[in-house]
């Protein structure tokens, strides 16, 4: 099993009972409960409050292995995968659930000037540079130097670049208005950038319009429309118009995994494997492909949301379809086929505003909030991370502070235009 995230969990806690011996391998000792990873990015949460060792998750499992390696290739016909290591392990089922990366539409050399927000390094850098834009125009006697230096631009008016935006608008607003003597942190502009018509596409029209009202009561200027076809050193060239900033974050796309590349299978334009109704390859009923890997396009016609549901649920399923087979030691010509049950969507704007979709019903603000809230905290991995974030949260909610304001790395920066 290649990958420790919700799909990958959920499948080696599912096989937990069945007559199979697990070997889940992932780069990274750790599961990221990814939805609120851009908290620890906005320094309301510390790293350790969304993450939890795989090997202390798994650890009631007897049957599972866990290996941190990087798996490199996969070789179908001899049922190997390849590691960094250079280990080849051979497998009788393989579960390929990788995930997704930041996706920069052919400019990689944005990347370098605009960090994406998929795990902790990322999060950690993007909390380093937002942080250190303050402390630079703290110092800086230029008043239009200073100016650039509080611009803070997100590409990407999704949910990830929604919750960015409130968080970081909240950030100068509220939560460093007293800390520095020199520069006054709300004089600071959050610019939401979308290429769309508008923010959240996946979620309804008048969600859409909500989400742009609170924003916009943060003070953050939404624009729509926008393509973004150049970032340098100190500016953004979006919709045709040059926005100074030293400080962007890329939260407009996502390709898939490029370990699919070795599997000689169809793919969508994402890298995405385009796989069968039982979440499996064309012609290799041995390798499921889950979560953000898979483009399932069989319930709608569209491929399903890169949402933790999905990828839980599909980790689920597999997990049933692997423990019948085992026990019956034979391959079903009959799968049943996978069917995600949308339980909805949520995305916060800040303190104590959100928009959602649950059950079909739409919800706002404050509801909404605590909704998010709930079921966060509910889907969070470990009982000393509940406990801690819930405390973390009330303290903020009553203080307006967030108590992971930490500069890690070099605090040093560049000199002006370099």
């Amino acid at each position: 099993m290649l990958g420790a995230g919700f799909a990958g969990l959920h499948v080696a806690k599912g096989l937990r009972r069945a007559p199979v011996r697990v070997t889940l391998i992932d780069r990274q000792n750790h599961h990221l409960f990814q939805p609120m990873l851009y908290q620890v990015a906005t320094a309301a949460l510390s790293p350790g409050d969304i993450a939890s060792p795989v090997r202390a998750v798994l650890r009631r499992n007897a049957n599972v292995d866990v290996l941190l390696a990087e798996a490199r290739t996969v070789d179908v016909a001899a049922r190997a995968v390849t590691l960094s290591t250079g280990r080849s392990i051979q497998y009788d089922y393989l579960v390929v659930a990788t995930g997704a990366r930041h996706s920069y539409f052919g400019h990689d050399e944005w990347e370098r000037l605009a960090p994406g927000l998929k795990d902790l390094e990322d999060a950690l850098e993007i909390r380093r540079k937002v942080l250190l834009a303050f402390e630079r125009a703290e110092q800086e006697t230029d008043p239009d130097r200073r100016a650039v230096l509080l611009n803070f631009v997100i590409v990407g008016g999704g949910p990830t670049g929604v919750e960015l935006a409130g968080a970081i608008a909240e950030l100068r607003r509220y939560t460093l208005r007293k800390d520095f003597r020199n520069v006054n942190p709300r004089e600071a502009r959050v610019l939401l950038v979308e290429a769309g018509p508008r923010i959240l596409s996946t979620y309804p029209e008048e969600l859409s319009r909500k989400a742009t009202e609170h924003l916009g009561r943060l003070g953050v200027e939404v624009r729509t429309g926008a393509i973004v076809t150049d970032i340098g050193a100190d500016c953004v060239v979006a919709g045709g118009a040059r926005i100074a900033t030293e400080t962007v974050i890329w939260a407009a796309g996502n390709v898939a995994s490029p370990l699919l590349g070795s599997i000689d299978t169809a793919r969508d334009r994402q890298g995405r494997a385009l796989v069968l109704p039982d979440c499996s390859l064309p012609e290799h009923p041995d390798v499921f492909v889950l979560g953000d890997a898979a483009a399932f396009v069989h319930q709608t016609g569209d491929p399903l949301p890169g949402v933790c549901q999905v990828a839980m649920q599909m980790g689920d399923h597999v997990a049933r379809i692997i423990t019948t087979e085992s026990r019956h030691e034979t391959v079903a010509a009959d799968r049943p086929a996978f069917h995600y049950r949308d339980k909805g969507s949520l995305a916060v704007i800040g303190r104590g505003r959100a928009v959602g979709e649950v059950k079909g019903a739409h919800v706002t603000g404050f509801v909404a909030w605590l909704t998010w809230i709930f079921v966060h905290i509910f889907f969070l991995i470990g009982f000393r991370n509940r406990i801690i974030v819930m405390a973390e949260w009330a303290i903020s909610y009553f203080t307006f502070s967030r108590g992971a304001r930490l500069i890690t790395g070099p605090a040093t920066w560049p000199e002006p235009g370099r």
